[in-house]
């Protein structure tokens, strides 16, 4: 199982979305993404579209410089 990082810092809603869903197309099933962001709305905005399309959240969390979202890419 790899993991990625994707910085999504700086960027406002919807862009760490669109960037997360972007990045998980060119994902192998199974694989850990580490979406990095500002934008406190992405805790809530990646979660929905991953229940949407059938990702799953395994954590989301406040850091001092920003909010992380960790997603498994679950089959397409």
């Amino acid at each position: 199982m790899s993991r990625e990082t994707l910085d999504a810092r700086r960027l406002l809603c919807p862009m760490p979305v669109i960037r997360a869903q972007d990045r998980v197309n060119e994902l192998q099933p199974g694989t850990i993404l580490e979406v990095v962001c500002t934008d406190p709305g992405a805790l809530n905005d990646i979660p929905a579209w991953c229940r949407i399309n059938g990702h799953k959240v395994l954590e989301t969390r406040s850091e001092d410089d920003g909010y992380i979202v960790v997603i498994q890419v679950c089959s397409k």
